[in-house]
């Protein structure tokens, strides 16, 4: 067989000469683990990551049924956490809220209550874990009583309006101590408006890293239950987020976006967008996250516990696509148990 094969393709019969060099092998630096890791294009490492946080009202911890290994966490209970991964050497945490019922109106005033849940637990962070950057979500959905990320009216979601509450989030954010605002209502308008809000009340140094490229998707339904919302939406949210048919208006969001002011973009969902993650990059070269969401984080979670899959290995395959696709940061439910793998070894 081996003569035949040599025979069909005399290349095997003895290296080929090509400008006086032999047959390039390209298979070489794959045969051993330590040249594999000295010619690895991407690195994954815990400054990767970016932190989800649910935190609640009452203390303890309580667990999300669709997303295993994940918690909410009291005010008692949430340094230790953050403390965890700071010293793990995550750089940052991003803060949701789980909101009572009671809480949620169709003004969304607690959003912007300078004693919410997301502020209280801002300042508890910043003081007791000062080195970690936290992240804020601006969006007014968990405080909803509609369930939307905007003010509703008559069955329409106000864009204006919403933008003028949401710069009032923005503000009772930064004030308690975040140092990241993350809108991702993807309202018209309204990285330029808390910009100018930020900025006019005195804080310049606090950034913005926008939800340029936020899709209408169905990944998200476990998020829905951690925060909440996931009884109270009414219809869906394809008047203002991204239709996920198309590419080329994501481009054009992320540029309107830079152009308001925006530091940072992110796009939302993750695996499903590797295609917008890497076009939003080549195109741009500005700081570009993205967001491993929840429906992402179940699915692998479910074939795990099923034992269809290895657990780590999809994890830490699927966080590496991102930085494949170009990535500088990801926000993922698995930074913790992916930040003691790598640091494990």
């Amino acid at each position: 067989m081996a003569s035949q094969r040599n025979e069909l393709n005399p290349y095997l019969r003895k290296p080929a000469v090509l400008g006086g060099y032999p047959q390039i092998r390209t298979r070489r630096n794959r045969t051993d683990a330590w040249t594999r890791s000295l010619v690895a294009e991407n690195r994954l490492g815990p400054q990767d990551f970016i932190w989800p946080v649910f935190v609640q009202e009452p203390d303890g911890t309580s667990g999300i049924s669709a997303m295993p290994g994940v918690l909410r966490y009291g005010l008692d209970r949430v340094v230790e956490a953050v403390a965890k991964a700071a010293e793990l050497k995550i750089p940052a945490v991003a803060v949701f809220p789980y909101v009572d019922e009671s809480l949620k109106t169709a003004d969304c005033a607690e959003a912007f209550n300078p004693e919410n849940i997301v502020c209280r637990a801002v300042r508890l962070i910043k003081k007791e874990v000062p080195d970690i950057g936290i992240l804020c979500d601006v969006a007014l959905d968990p405080f909803n009583s509609l369930g939307h990320d905007g003010l509703v009216q008559d069955g329409k979601i106000l864009n204006d309006e919403s933008v003028e509450a949401l710069c009032q989030q923005a503000l009772v954010q930064a004030r308690a101590g975040c140092d990241v605002l993350g809108p991702s209502d993807m309202m018209d308008g309204r990285v330029g408006a808390i910009r100018r809000a930020l900025d006019d009340a005195g804080y310049q140094d606090a950034k913005i890293m926008s939800y340029s490229a936020k899709y209408a998707s169905a990944f998200y339904g476990p998020f829905r239950e951690a925060v909440g919302a996931d009884t109270m939406l009414s219809g869906d949210k394809k008047t203002y987020q991204l239709d996920f048919a198309n590419s080329d208006e994501a481009l054009r969001q992320v540029e309107l976006d830079l152009a308001e002011g925006a530091d940072m973009v992110m796009v939302k969902p993750g695996l499903p967008y590797l295609d917008i993650v890497r076009r939003v990059k080549d195109r741009f070269g500005v700081p570009t996250m993205a967001y491993q969401v929840s429906g992402e984080y179940a699915m692998m979670k479910a074939a795990a516990a099923n034992g269809w899959l290895d657990n780590d290995k999809v994890v830490y395959e699927s966080l590496m696509a991102f930085k494949r696709a170009g990535a500088d940061a990801v926000l993922t439910y698995a930074a913790i148990e992916m930040a003691e793998l790598l640091k494990a070894g």
